[in-house]
């Protein structure tokens, strides 16, 4: 086996026994800190897909996480309402449908606004994945019979056959196993020759372009295939929180994202999930002594930025290469 794979198992039984630890040790919220971190985790390599192995800069992909837990919100107020969505569509609480149908319904999203938003390029694509967000923020604000500005109640995480999805340790395990399989997609994915395309064409559009290969095709479907990532990770935060609000898809959540990528590394594969999971313990740890936390993780955030160009990755590279 793998040094890599290695490392990624010793991880994933560490990661595995984090609700044991947490019993242990009395620390039940452990539990949900690490599971949150890791769906954000999941939110940020979906960006970095196009961000870091693509050079597209998007700061809309928020949009796109809130679409896929809004599907679960829905699916499930149709489920408990005894109704169908605009009465053809059934309501549901499998997740065997609920998170299909958010990848789905966020991959359609992603190449609505991809279509339009990816003939542009530098600002003009920022600004304009900017403003689809926003767009979409408003439109669920105002739907009023699923919350409105308040957002929507999900009673009950969503059944999966044969485990007691009731159980916060069994949720989080499904989660962690989501965590590593779309980890697993990615890596596959970037080594593939769909994903040396993609590569190139960050590096050098013209000449790919020249080679023959549509650029705007290519960039196209790995829009399509982050914002289905990013739909993936929404629907799985709604059936952990219980709760769908429009404020998963405001702008600044997809700064947050962004933050979680430079933070983490861009253009690396852990390096997301590594980013999430350090910011998110700052944002929690500090917040219990000041409501100012956002400056000490902005200063934080500069210091990486500033002294190691490959965020927390490249440091754990360099102190890699100095304990040999």
């Amino acid at each position: 086996m793998k040094r890599d794979n290695l490392v990624l198992l010793a991880v994933l039984i560490l990661l595995a026994l984090v609700p044991f630890a947490a019993e242990f040790t009395g620390q039940s919220s452990w539990t949900k800190l690490v599971g949150q971190a890791l769906i954000y985790g999941m939110a940020a390599a979906s960006l970095n897909f196009i961000l870091g192995y693509g050079g597209m800069v998007s700061f809309g992909h928020a949009a796109f996480f809130g679409i896929g837990g809004y599907v679960v919100g829905i699916l499930y107020h149709h489920f408990d309402a005894g109704t169908a969505f605009l009465g053809i569509i059934p309501g549901t609480d499998q997740m065997l449908v609920t998170l299909p149908a958010a990848v789905l319904v966020a991959g359609l999203a992603a190449a609505l606004v991809g279509a339009l938003s990816l003939r542009t390029g530098g600002v003009q694509f920022i600004m304009i994945t900017l403003a689809f967000a926003q767009m979409f923020f408003f439109l669920f604000i105002s739907l009023k019979t699923y919350g409105g500005e308040d957002g929507i109640m999900v009673r009950r995480t969503n059944a999966l056959p044969g485990l007691n999805m009731k159980d916060k340790a069994t949720l989080y395990w499904v989660v962690l196993a989501f965590a590593a399989a779309y980890y697993l997609f990615l890596r596959r994915l970037v080594r593939s020759s769909f994903g040396q395309i993609i590569a190139g064409i960050r590096q050098n559009e013209r000449r790919m372009a020249a080679m023959g290969i549509s650029t705007l095709r290519y960039k196209l479907y790995a829009f399509i295939l982050s914002g289905m990532g990013a739909g993936l990770a929404g629907a799985l935060m709604v059936n952990f929180l219980r709760f769908a609000s429009p404020d998963m898809m405001h702008w600044t959540r997809s700064g947050e994202l962004m933050v979680m990528v430079i933070l983490g590394g861009v253009g690396t594969l852990a390096g997301p999930f590594i980013g999430a999971g350090a910011l998110f313990t700052l944002e929690t740890t500090l917040a219990r002594y000041t409501e100012h936390w956002m400056l000490p993780v902005g200063i934080l955030l500069l210091v990486v930025v500033l002294t190691s160009k490959g965020g927390l990755m490249a440091l754990i590279a360099k102190l890699k290469g100095g304990a040999k």
